[in-house]
């Protein structure tokens, strides 16, 4: 009986104590800015309304590397030729609340406008629900200048079939969406077809939507922690993966009206 009473007493304790205990790592409560990829879009948008040259940089998969990511952010503020930013996704590792809110103030520190794509990552636990209330909409898009960027949830293992990733009806929809906007497609995303979490099974579907697009310069993506430039199709559609963080690397890519390129920078 002296037991259950202490056992009792503990309990109650513990619970009534406001600064004890702190909010499951998996609880979506969020502080601070949400839908941090609409406020951003507009931003790109009115930045980039006009141009027919955009520089943008694309990076991925910050993770753990806070550190690293904080460096990235001073190195984008150093310089003065960017419009925008395309974090691939993976900008959490477990899924954790915390982690989404902490790269979020991080990257809030650029001093250009950034997207986050949704990497598996941010798939576990409740990291899809805490990524749409920071974030937005898994599959988005938005027109810079005159290139449409299409930004794609790829990470089919981690639904089961839940719902479709990647959803062609989105992909479908968005090549009539602000038609008379755009003359040129870039295509982003998490993991490319022939990687790990994508669903290979639909992999020439996905082509087939990808070659429909108006002017479709290049598909960016993130995922295998390296760059990689590769042609995965018989289509001669570039894949350009990005380095994860721990790497300290970005890249730099140039649309013009003539053609695109762009910059491996190590920093």
């Amino acid at each position: 009986m002296m037991r259950k009473s202490v056992y009792v007493f503990l309990s109650c304790f513990l619970l009534s104590g406001c600064g004890m205990i702190d909010y499951h790592p998996y609880d979506v409560r969020i502080s601070g800015e949400t839908e941090v990829n609409a406020h951003n879009i507009e931003r790109i948008e009115a930045n980039c309304q006009g141009k027919t040259t955009i520089r943008f940089v694309t990076m991925g998969d910050s993770q753990r590397w806070y550190d690293e990511t904080e460096d990235f952010v001073k190195e984008i503020n150093k310089r003065n030729d960017i419009d925008f930013v395309i974090h691939g996704g993976d900008i959490s590792d477990f899924g954790l609340t915390k982690e989404f809110l902490w790269q979020r103030d991080i990257m809030n520190g650029l001093n250009v406008p950034y997207v986050v794509l949704i990497g598996n990552h941010d798939c576990l636990g409740t990291g899809a629900k805490t990524y749409k209330a920071v974030f937005g909409p898994t599959n988005f898009s938005f027109v810079a200048g005159n290139v449409k960027f299409i930004c794609l949830n790829t990470n089919a293992l981690e639904y089961d079939y839940s719902e479709p990733v990647p959803n062609f009806t989105f992909m479908e929809q968005e090549l009539t969406n602000r038609q008379d906007e755009f003359k040129k497609t870039v295509i982003s995303m998490h993991a490319r077809p022939h990687t790990d979490v994508f669903n290979d099974n639909v992999a020439k579907v996905f082509q087939h939507y990808v070659k429909q697009y108006p002017g479709i310069q290049f598909c960016t993506a993130a995922h295998t922690h390296h760059f990689q430039d590769d042609v995965i199709f018989d289509d001669g559609i570039h894949y350009v993966t990005s380095d994860c963080m721990d790497l300290r690397a970005y890249l730099v890519f140039t649309i013009t009206p003539e053609k695109y390129e762009y910059e491996l920078v190590k920093y």
